[in-house]
């Protein structure tokens, strides 16, 4: 379980493509600094486990599963990534309830300034769309953010200063794919209502 709250924006180091899936080496010294070989890690929002640890930088692996429904596939070196450790039992909830489970990717259609801020509208699939309601929470690469405004075709998020600096989503521009994970909580009362029919 994971909050959103962003542990360190992390280096892709190497990526290499294996029988059906994708190996990632990330720079990340804040993030491998307690990290050992089965912990769990989320990767621009998605939950992976470690399967190495060398100095400050770490080893996953996606599967071909994972790949097909986040943008980890298209991760080439050099480029920035959110990283996030689980949530501890005596942790503090600061973002939202995340599992690190992508529900599917979104396409950022606009980017507009609004002082320090940045309005983030992004485009998903009706079938994503649903689950998303204003002021309720979705998490973006990993990032829990707060829905500013809902359409048909997609949803609006606004980034504060601090979350442009410290996060991937501040270089974010128009036509980039970014993983979406629905808030756990609409999934439940959907699939609820969906069975009582």
């Amino acid at each position: 379980m994971f909050t959103g709250i962003i542990t360190e924006l992390g280096t892709v180091h190497k990526a290499t493509t294996t029988d059906g899936g994708l190996r990632l080496v990330l720079d990340g010294a804040i993030t491998t600094g307690t990290l050992t070989v089965g912990d769990s890690v989320a990767v621009a929002g998605a939950c992976l486990t470690v399967i190495a640890v060398d100095g400050t930088r770490f080893e996953v692996e996606a599967v071909a599963e994972t790949l097909g429904r986040t943008n980890l596939g298209s991760l080439e070196p050099g480029d920035q990534v959110n990283l996030e450790r689980p949530l501890a039992a005596t942790g503090r909830l600061d973002g939202h309830f995340v599992q690190g489970h992508v529900d599917g990717t979104v396409t950022v259609r606009t980017v507009t300034t609004e002082g320090d801020a940045r309005r983030v509208w992004v485009d998903a699939s009706p079938d994503l769309v649903g689950y998303v309601v204003e002021k309720g929470s979705v998490a973006l690469d990993g990032v829990s953010l707060t829905v500013s405004a809902v359409d048909g075709a997609g949803f609006e998020v606004v980034l504060i200063p601090h979350t442009r600096q410290v996060t991937s989503l501040g270089a974010a521009g128009a036509a980039v794919l970014l993983n979406l994970e629905v808030d756990i909580l609409a999934k439940y009362v959907a699939r609820l209502l969906e069975v009582r029919r």
